[in-house]
């Protein structure tokens, strides 16, 4: 259980949240939105993922998008590679971090990945040192966690298998996701507590979708177990191509006021996020989920 009251919110708006819009942002505004994200004080942005861009349209300017980067002074910055062939395409990209995907339901991976759970694990297996070895940190996602919209309720058991492989492996955390927002705080707590147990919960992080309104109470578990490492997306921008009803990660700004009221640190500031949640929203042209740029930081 930690302690420490400082959060590390890892900042997925610009590949997670992007990847679900249905029109294409132009370079420049994902720039801007970049600048906005980083001169708020996020210190660790996901800005792309290098996936064959016939899947993911909206994120076919990775390599354009990462030459035009201008990070400040300790901002690190990532992108979601698929396979060996999103890997040649980051490994000169500029990011000095990337991260992997992985579903714990068949079905799901199949469809986010086009290949089996353990063919996924055995290419990492192959991949994960090549990406040390050229000198980058290696992050990954678990998906589906805690429910699949395919298969149903998944196994903690199978979940926990994964990610103590991916940490076997060399990846520096590993992200739980809840892919289509069912997880209760109740069983939030059980999950992780078998999580905290086989690999330490300073190796986990926690993506929770907002589904159904539950994200902030799923976190909120997992502080109190000492979990210090939460994904957000500005405005809640985004959800899983794959995973039908999936829409609604949870919201940065969101977040960071609950963190602050609980007396945690994340070096955020809110302002910042909430205009750039208002500049995001006018750039994809309609309404986003998050609660706070519309009503307003309190006091004011």
């Amino acid at each position: 259980m930690s302690s420490s009251n400082v959060v590390s919110v890892y900042e997925v708006s610009l590949r997670d949240g992007l990847q679900n819009e249905s029109s294409f942002l132009p370079t420049q505004q994902k720039l801007q939105l970049f600048d906005s994200l980083q001169n708020a004080g996020l210190k660790r942005i996901e800005v792309t993922s290098f996936v064959n861009p016939k899947w993911i349209p909206a994120l076919a300017d990775a390599e354009a998008l990462c030459a035009a980067l201008r990070p400040n002074p300790g901002v690190r910055c990532s992108a979601l590679i698929p396979n060996a062939q999103g890997f040649e395409r980051a490994r000169h990209s500029g990011v000095t971090e990337v991260a992997l995907a992985l579903s714990v339901s068949e079905t799901h991976n199949k469809k986010n990945l086009n290949r089996s759970v353990s063919e996924t694990i055995a290419e990492y297996a192959e991949l994960v040192p090549e990406i040390l070895g050229a000198g980058l940190r290696v992050r990954a996602y678990v998906s589906t966690v805690w429910g699949c919209p395919y298969e149903g309720l998944m196994s903690i058991a199978a979940s926990v298998r994964l990610v103590s492989k991916l940490i076997d492996l060399g990846c520096y955390q590993v992200s739980l996701g809840d892919t289509i927002g069912v997880a209760t705080p109740l069983q939030t707590t059980s999950a992780l507590q078998h999580f905290g147990g086989a690999v330490g919960l300073h190796k986990i992080a926690m993506h929770m979708h907002d589904t159904r309104g539950t994200a902030l109470a799923n976190v909120a578990a997992g502080l109190e177990l000492g979990v210090r490492d939460i994904d957000s997306s500005l405005g809640g921008l985004g959800g899983c191509p794959y995973a039908p009803g999936a829409a609604g990660n949870l919201c940065t700004e969101d977040l960071v006021y609950m963190l602050d009221g609980m007396g945690m640190s994340t070096g955020v500031d809110l302002s910042g996020l909430v205009a750039a949640a208002r500049t995001a929203a006018g750039f994809v042209g309609h309404s986003l989920p998050g609660k706070l740029h519309q009503a307003g930081a309190w006091p004011p």
